[in-house]
């Protein structure tokens, strides 16, 4: 609990631009004591914490562990319908299985760093160094998020639903959890998942997340909060390193306009959806804003199959639309789970969707 308080007033001294020296200053304590609360080793008194609160301007029971669970708070959100709670209880369900497997192997995912104070550029650019991802793509986005502490659950979502993704953490548990709309072709999955993980690297701690598709509309982004923007932004420099982009194009398309077959080889190249691609070229100013719009009209599978003889995350056909796509980490969990008898051969087959005779196959071997 003291590491997540000092954590929180870490976060939002580095939001305001301020020394550990300035702030002690500001509240009359000493460098060293906030120094020590920030790291966790020493606990703040109710008078000390609530003159943090008050000059970092957020009420006392922000630095408090939550009181209320945060999936209580998602299933409040507003404009859910019947389907959209039903999917939310289920990614509730899945979440607490996905600890309870954590829990009785001891495998428990470690926090990835908290950014403060920095562009979504910048954060992008730290992050893919820190991971050691140079400017290449990211080949598999579901098992680099899980691997750096951000559990991924892909669930088919209808929809009317309105529903993108979902970024939610659990204080309690320091456990950050996200759902992916599998209903998504898988290119918009990847920007989905990235956009997530900019919310878990930047707002881990201001609340859960409901991304509406709008988010990846630029006329609509607008209108969202400016984490989303943040959130959006970070997502395309992740997913698409502007050096990277610019080296292809110049060194292997050599056109400084392109046309749609080369969006579609570079979208393929970075795997993400066409959309993602294209707005980030016309960022780039390799396409016009008249040829985006052009482009936009265009379907792309009739472009993508004739030319390079296959789609390639514009369907559903290999993923399996409306179907829910388990994470190999929380196969893995189960597995090691149940060779260490903590889990019986039915709960197995219940986690990892299997029936009876592929469970007791699983248990032979």
């Amino acid at each position: 609990m003291y590491k997540i308080v000092g954590t929180k007033i870490r976060k939002l001294r580095e939001e305001m631009g301020l020394t550990q020296q300035e702030l002690a200053k500001s509240v009359g304590l000493s460098s060293e004591f906030i120094c020590h609360l920030e790291l966790g080793r020493r606990v703040p008194s109710l008078e000390s914490l609530s003159r943090i609160a008050k000059f970092l301007k957020k009420d006392f029971s922000y630095f408090i562990v939550e009181k209320e669970v945060s999936f209580s708070l998602l299933l409040r959100g507003e404009g859910l319908d019947k389907k959209a709670k039903r999917v939310l209880k289920k990614f509730q369900s899945r979440c607490n299985d996905y600890l309870e497997l954590e829990d009785l192997t001891g495998r428990h995912s470690n926090l990835a760093p908290l950014y403060t104070n920095v562009t979504a550029g910048r954060m992008a650019e730290q992050e893919r160094r820190r991971l050691g991802l140079g400017n290449e793509p990211v080949r598999n986005i579901f098992f680099l998020l899980e691997l750096n502490g951000l559990r991924v659950l892909r669930l088919p979502v209808h929809e009317e639903s309105k529903i993108a993704g979902v970024y939610i953490f659990v204080e309690l548990k320091q456990a950050a959890f996200t759902l992916v709309n599998s209903n998504q072709t898988l290119g918009r999955q990847v920007s989905t998942a990235a956009h997530e993980y900019g919310h878990y690297l930047k707002d881990r701690y201001d609340g859960p997340v409901i991304d509406n598709p709008d988010i990846f509309i630029d006329e609509y982004l607008s209108l969202y909060h400016p984490r989303e923007r943040f959130a959006q932004k970070f997502a395309t420099y992740f997913l698409m390193p502007r050096d990277k982009v610019e080296e292809i194009i110049e060194k292997d398309i050599r056109l400084s306009r392109l046309g749609f077959e080369d969006v579609l080889y570079l979208k393929r190249y970075f795997g993400v959806d066409t959309l993602a691609m294209m707005r980030t070229l016309r960022e780039m100013g390799y396409i016009s804003a008249t040829r985006f719009k052009e482009y936009q009209k265009l379907d792309t599978s009739q472009y993508e199959e004739p030319l390079f003889g296959n789609l390639k995350d514009e369907s559903q056909i290999k993923t399996g639309r409306g179907r829910a796509t388990i994470s190999d980490r929380f196969i893995s969990l189960a597995l090691e789970a149940f060779r260490k008898k903590k889990i019986t051969e039915e709960k197995l087959a219940k986690l990892i969707h299997k029936n009876k005779t592929q469970v007791e196959s699983i248990a032979k071997r």
